[in-house]
């Protein structure tokens, strides 16, 4: 594996981390294993480190006087117990007040610049309306929303109050949103008339009433244009217009007020393939000062910074790219299709908003990859700094891609973590080379390690991802989970007191960390763990493949490697690509990873935030029903695994 990218001596200085490296923790950054030094010093004592980050990232509030109560218990560790703060105080009273807050893009070539002023004065009236109409610290409010502004204003206004707020992205159907929403019960519904996507307006006001009718809790639903200037509001007496919903909270003047350092921000969902979607209980202070540390010090934001992360409401990285407002940065955000403008538009926005960080999910970087596009040659993208990439593995070859043919000065940062934890426990880091195909280490303050099917720490070889150490942005708990026995036994099950992610992963000799798939859906052929990411590794390579998803099927008493493929237009899974595609995972992976059987499908289904949904699949080859399958961007892609001849046979 080669190495992609290299700090000098001069970068490991003058960044955000070397500078804490050296003035807090008196360590030299340009000394060849600084940040391993740094990392082994931010986990010796978590109470330390972490009372070192409230100073270093500037939250506003009270710490209190205890930083750390219950340090050995799992779950069941506090951070700052005593300690109190306002989130959307922490968000918006960043910089000046002229600063540019919020970029916003569309599709069709839409642009709009929020301030901080106006910011702050849009989240103030949200926050004054909310508290004219009855809401009440620890309320929820809830959003089928795209991603734009006005969502964020949303935010900040029920943070503003202490309410709690959950989003879904628009594009979830009646039963997505009444599974998710349901179970919490809000009393304000925020909804958008319709959304674009790839071109086409697709309307949403048709299904509000639906879901309200299916959530007893809502009292008002409060409807954004996105399209139409004057929506239609006479089909429902609970709907609401923005213009008129603004105007009750229009003399705002809410002082911010603080609350409890544990008290929940926001409430997100697992993706509900395989059961009814967790409601996990994010807190607003452990939530932001891991948020914060990963933007500042491992990302290198800060003030004049612009982010860009694509995403959507649904997705966790759109609270992790909010929270880059609480470092100073200008955030960038894109509502649509990330192929729209032939595939280009995301590139277009980094290069006309000049980001400094542009992120990306690792299945978008394949199909760039595939699709013939020169991004170097066909957009400025020397503002870029940082590329970051998650949602799944990023192979070596998109590695390569990125270094070779978007960007060859910007550091590849790839991450791991989740909704789970609402940030990574695994990235980037300023002050280390980046290697091709691995996630540089992992984050401060996270004492995370791969354990054996012996609970033993191991090097070199694959296991479980853990988190051995208490870290403040745990979950507060599930919603209604009130003795925690499912929080308990989602994360605390197997190894009790250590935090078990899900993550089949590996740390390398030097430090680096591979995710080779979730440890659930792992293969077992002959009694051998096998990723799934391994295989896609070398898949992706394969031109003639456009998209894949591997599962194991029980057969003869074993478990057999099933490979899925999805071709393009002109290509014919023959015997000849079948040849070349068990050839490259035979010698990129090894023999045992070789599938048994090879067969194409017209697509393959993933979740609202793009993940594949291996269990899924592989519930649909054993004839097991799928629940929740409006939990799937295109639940309909099942039907291309049920019942096939080819797997009924040798």
């Amino acid at each position: 594996m080669r190495v992609l990218w290299t700090p000098d001596d001069q970068q490991k200085a003058t960044c955000n981390m070397g500078k804490f490296a050296q003035s807090v923790a008196q360590i030299d950054p340009a000394a060849p294993d600084a940040y391993a030094q740094l990392h082994a010093w931010s986990v010796e004592d978590p109470a330390r480190f972490w009372r070192a980050m409230w100073d270093e990232c500037g939250l506003k509030g009270d710490p209190g006087d205890i930083i750390l109560e219950n340090s050995e218990q799992m779950p069941g560790a506090q951070f700052f117990p005593d300690g109190r703060l306002n989130a959307a105080e922490n968000l918006i009273e960043r910089g000046d007040r002229l600063d540019q807050a919020i970029v916003f893009w569309t599709e069709d070539g839409r642009e709009e610049s929020w301030t901080r002023k106006k910011l702050k004065e849009k989240a103030g009236r949200f926050a004054a309306t909310f508290t004219a109409l009855g809401i009440e610290e620890g309320d929820r409010i809830a959003a089928i929303m795209p991603n734009m502004p006005m969502t964020i204003a949303a935010f900040l206004g029920a943070a503003w109050i202490g309410a709690v707020f959950s989003s879904a992205s628009p594009d979830f159907g009646v039963g997505g949103v009444t599974d998710r929403f349901g179970q919490i019960e809000p009393k304000i519904l925020i909804a958008c008339d319709a959304y674009r996507y790839n071109g086409k307006i697709f309307d949403v006001s048709g299904k509000l009433t639906a879901i309200a009718d299916n959530i007893p809790s809502i009292e008002h639903i409060l409807v954004v244009p996105y399209q139409k200037t004057d929506p239609d509001l006479s089909v429902d007496e609970r709907f609401i217009s923005l213009e008129k919903f603004m105007k009750i909270g229009a003399g705002g003047g809410i002082p911010y007020k603080g609350f409890a350092f544990n008290h929940p921000l926001y409430i997100l969902f697992s993706s509900g393939t395989t059961g009814q979607p967790k409601c996990i209980v994010h807190s607003a202070g452990g939530a932001l000062l891991q948020q914060f540390k990963e933007h500042k010090l491992h990302c290198d934001n800060g003030v004049n910074s612009r982010v860009f992360f694509f995403s959507t409401c649904g997705w966790m990285m759109w609270n992790w790219l909010v929270a880059g407002l609480g470092v100073g940065s200008t955030i960038l955000l894109y509502d649509g299709s990330p192929f729209a403008m032939d595939g280009r538009i995301l590139f277009r926005i980094a290069d006309r908003e000049k980001a400094d960080y542009f992120g990306i999910s690792a299945k978008w970087i394949d199909a760039v990859h595939k699709s013939g596009q020169h991004p170097a040659v066909e957009n400025n993208l020397s503002s870029v700094c940082m590329i970051g990439s998650t949602g799944s593995p990023l192979s070596p070859e998109g590695f390569s891609f990125i270094a070779d043919k978007i960007s060859p000065t910007a550091q590849i940062a790839s991450m791991s973590g989740g909704t789970d934890i609402v940030s990574c426990f695994v990235l980037g880091n300023p002050l280390q080379s980046v290697v091709e195909g691995e996630i540089q280490g992992p984050g401060l303050g996270m004492a995370v390690e791969v354990w054996d099917e012996d609970a033993k720490p191991v090097i070199g070889q694959k296991g479980e991802l853990v988190c051995v150490k208490p870290f403040p942005c745990m979950p507060l708990g599930f919603w209604n989970d009130g003795d925690n026995s499912r929080y308990k036994a989602a994360y605390f099950e197997d190894f009790p007191g250590i935090w078990r992610h899900g993550d089949w992963a590996e740390i390398t000799e030097h430090g680096g960390v591979l995710i080779h798939g979730r440890s659930d859906a792992t293969l077992n052929p002959g009694g051998v763990r096998i990723g799934t990411a391994e295989i896609y590794n070398q898949v992706e390579q394969i031109p003639a493949i456009l998209d894949s998803v591997c599962v194991g099927q029980d057969w003869d008493d074993d478990v057999r490697v099933i490979l899925f493929v999805v071709l393009r237009e002109d290509a014919a899974l023959d015997a000849a690509l079948i040849k070349e595609i068990k050839g490259k995972i035979r010698k990129g992976a090894s023999p045992r990873h070789v599938p048994a059987k090879i067969i194409a499908v017209a697509d393959v289904p993933r979740t609202k935030s793009g993940k594949i949904t291996e269990l899924a699949v592989r519930d649909v080859v054993h004839n097991r029903a799928v629940k929740n399958q409006h939990a799937l961007a295109n639940p309909e892609a099942l039907a291309y695994f049920k019942n096939l001849p080819d797997l009924q046979s040798a």
